[in-house]
C-alpha cells in the first residue's frame, strides 16, 4: 500500500466522507475514489451485496493498529 492509500485509509478510518478526505489531503475527490479503489484490490475486498466494502477495508485498517504502540 503507498503513502497516500494508507493516508486515506486512515482518513476512512476516523469517519471522513470521500470530500472530506479530499480537503484533508488537498486533493481531488476523485483522486480520493482511486486511491479507495486500490485499496479495496490490494486489501482482495470483493465487490458483493453482503458487505460494504468501506467498511471492510477500514476493518482490516483498525486490525493492523491493535499491535502499534500508541
Amino acid at each position: 500500500m503507498t503513502p497516500r492509500e494508507h493516508e486515506t485509509l486512515a482518513h476512512m478510518a476516523a469517519g471522513l466522507t470521500n470530500a472530506a478526505v479530499a480537503a484533508r489531503m488537498e486533493i481531488s475527490q476523485r483522486a480520493v475514489e482511486k486511491h479507495t479503489a486500490m485499496l479495496f484490490d490490494k486489501l482482495e475486498i470483493p465487490r458483493t451485496t453482503a458487505t460494504h466494502r468501506r467498511v471492510q477495508a477500514v476493518l482490516r485498517y483498525l486490525e493492523g493498529q491493535e499491535g502499534d504502540p500508541p
